[in-house]
């Protein structure tokens, strides 16, 4: 995105995690944002902010192991910032595809999306070591846990994000998902 904080780009008068939020504030109960510049930005929303623990900026991983630290409940639904038409029963999906296992993530039948993912907060721990070990690889880690993939079906695009701001333009032209 040029360098520009990806979850404030403005799509249709509003910042792309404000999709996010409306997406999943009906499926769960508490909500937190993991951000590491414009915290007052997105505190303007209501809901708590927290930033990484581990420096260094790596990636998804550190937002993980954050949220996981902070959360006041003993599972966490992970989404980013730039999905914003992520299915509106992602958390159920989620939660009942996951059998007996302590994590699972999502996947559309052709490829897997873990970074919309499902994990209990005992897993901290091998988060922690792997990000010490410096392994950067959020598949490698779904496979480590023993993640469940859940795969969503019948959906159209439910995982599109937005990665560019061509991405962005498409999706405004497109009007891509339901609003």
């Amino acid at each position: 995105m040029g360098g520009n904080d990806k979850g404030l780009i403005i799509l249709h008068g509003k910042p792309l995690f404000q999709y996010v939020i409306e997406r999943l504030k009906p499926q769960v109960h508490h909500m937190l944002i993991n951000a590491n510049r414009n915290q007052a930005l997105y505190q303007e929303s209501g809901i708590p902010v927290i930033s990484d623990i581990i420096p260094g900026f790596v990636g998804p991983l550190a937002g993980m192991h954050a949220g996981l630290s902070h959360s006041p409940t003993e599972w966490v639904v992970f989404a980013p910032c730039d999905v914003p038409t992520l299915p509106i029963n992602l958390v159920y999906q989620l939660w009942h595809g996951k059998g007996q296992t302590l994590a699972a993530y999502a996947h559309d039948g052709e490829r897997a999306h873990p970074t919309l993912a499902l994990m209990h907060v005992s897993l901290k721990p091998l988060l922690a070591e792997f990000l010490a070990k410096g392994d950067r690889k959020l598949m490698i880690l779904m496979e480590s846990m023993n993640a469940q993939p859940v795969v969503f079906s019948g959906q159209a695009n439910p995982f599109s994000n937005l990665n560019t701001p061509a991405d962005c333009d498409l999706w405004e032209q497109d009007r891509r998902g339901p609003l």
